[in-house]
């Protein structure tokens, strides 16, 4: 019951009490991060295009996915509530693999890109991967909360 009683109950927020519940005031953390990759990566230089594009597809379908569902969060979209729990912790799950396979191929593609790149869009890729494994840790945590949520309901 304890880990229950630690992530908020066994039910969704609505409203803005989405804002003070954990773990769902992760939303914010996670847009603002994930928005920061986004931005990095598009601004830099990445030896590897297909590593780019992969970080990129990662980068803005979490955002657009974890913008829509903080807004029918708050909207109260969620009536049938096993199923939203259910919704939410697949999509944690998922986002936390995904930005996990973006942030070690990025590194990768940051690595190689020591010799011959310009200071500048090295120390872009950098920040970028620091973004990302710090996006990668809040989408685990919140995985990890949305996870015991689903079991408790």
């Amino acid at each position: 019951m304890a880990p229950a009683a630690t992530s908020g109950g066994s039910s969704l927020p609505s409203g803005f009490s989405v804002f003070i519940t954990f773990p769902d005031l992760l939303f914010i953390f996670e847009f603002v991060f994930g928005g920061l990759v986004w931005i990095l990566i598009a601004s830099s230089l990445v030896p590897i295009p297909l590593v780019q594009g992969w970080v990129m597809f990662v980068s803005v379908f979490c955002f657009v996915a974890t913008t829509s569902l903080l807004i029918l969060y708050i909207m109260g979209a969620h009536g049938g509530e096993s199923s939203w729990i259910t919704l939410d912790a697949a999509y944690h799950c998922t986002a936390a693999l995904f930005y996990l396979s973006a942030s070690v191929l990025e590194a990768l593609a940051t690595i190689s890109m020591r010799d011959g790149f310009t200071y500048k869009h090295y120390h872009e890729n950098i920040a970028a991967v620091v973004f990302s494994y710090a996006t990668t840790l809040l989408y685990v945590v919140h995985a990890v909360f949305s996870l015991i949520r689903w079991k408790s309901s």
